[in-house]
């Protein structure tokens, strides 16, 4: 059984985010399973530390957009998402290609949810774990009243 309130294509969903740090870095929503939103970033010069590896706040910025989006659309267009906690524990470096992620709910309340986002390379092998709060808001305008659409 599907938790979306709103079911939308993640071309859409990709457009929407045109104007964002998603856009700069190359973040991309690839997928809304019945019980997860998965996505993928590249590991480049966008997305390295000085090191020449995936900059840890990169990981944390993609976790933080795919339980963003993943909230809204299973909150619903009445509702804002809005981020009160976000934590990462860097497993692995990654240097080059892509890292893939998916978020999956652990609590979906009225108010709150909490989302659970593993991140992995092109091997299938974990890189980056995350987790995130946020606070759902009553907006009887939607969404577009707060984004000024």
């Amino acid at each position: 059984m599907s938790i979306w309130k709103t079911k939308i294509d993640p071309n859409i969903i990709n457009q929407f985010h045109n104007k964002t740090a998603m856009k700069v870095l190359g973040i991309e929503i690839t997928e809304m399973a019945d019980d997860c939103l998965k996505g993928k970033m590249p590991v480049d010069s966008r997305t390295h530390q000085p090191m020449g590896v995936l900059h840890g706040g990169a990981s944390v910025l993609f976790a933080e957009t795919l339980g963003s989006c993943a909230a809204s659309f299973v909150a619903g267009e009445k509702f804002i998402c809005l981020g009160q906690e976000v934590n990462a524990n860097h497993i692995r470096s990654v240097k080059e290609g892509w890292v893939y992620g998916k978020a999956k709910p652990l609590h979906i309340g009225r108010s709150s949810h909490v989302w659970s986002i593993e991140i992995s390379n092109e091997d299938g092998k974990l890189v980056c774990i995350s987790r995130i709060t946020m606070a759902i808001i009553p907006n009887p305008e939607g969404i577009n009243s707060y984004i000024g659409s």
